[in-house]
């Protein structure tokens, strides 16, 4: 039997790599490559458990998931009306401004690139208090067959 030195066994280790990482990268799927996003800028907006009247987040736990996305444009000056949403809300102001006041006295005032964690089963009212168009992406994380909106006339919760 033939001995092999240091050399030759460091060689065939080089060699079994060289083979070996290659079949390794075809096996990888492609999104797990760093550099597919070498060139996107990432910002967090918010990472949070509450929403902006500090109601815990919640998430409908029966029913067919069903995601709507909007992009809502107000007037300055005009508002949403009293409204309630039975299911999760998020959304991202993109130009102008928008203030909320909640049932209970809460106001918020929210402005372009501000993330809005809506209120859950909180009557309120949004208005555009600003001089130029508000505008927001807004998405809601309902469930089949629910209004991801429900008007109301009385603002008294």
């Amino acid at each position: 039997m033939k001995r092999l030195n240091c050399r030759t066994v460091g060689k065939m280790r080089a060699r079994a790599r060289a083979l070996i990482l290659p079949l390794l990268l075809l096996a990888t799927p492609q999104s797990a490559f760093a550099r597919d996003y070498a060139q996107a800028k990432v910002e967090k907006l918010t990472v949070t458990s509450i929403n902006y009247a500090g109601q815990p987040l919640a998430y409908p736990d029966s029913g067919k998931a069903e995601v709507t996305a909007l992009v809502v444009h107000l007037p300055p000056g005009s508002s949403t009306g009293w409204h309630k949403h039975p299911v999760p809300v998020y959304a991202y102001m993109l130009e102008g401004e928008l203030t909320v006041r909640t049932g209970n006295g809460i106001e918020k005032r929210f402005v372009k690139g501000e993330p809005i964690i809506e209120v859950m089963n909180l009557l309120h009212n949004g208005t555009n208090t600003g001089k130029k168009i508000a505008s927001l992406v807004v998405f809601y994380t309902g469930v089949s067959g629910v209004p991801n909106v429900i008007k109301v006339e009385d603002p008294n919760p």
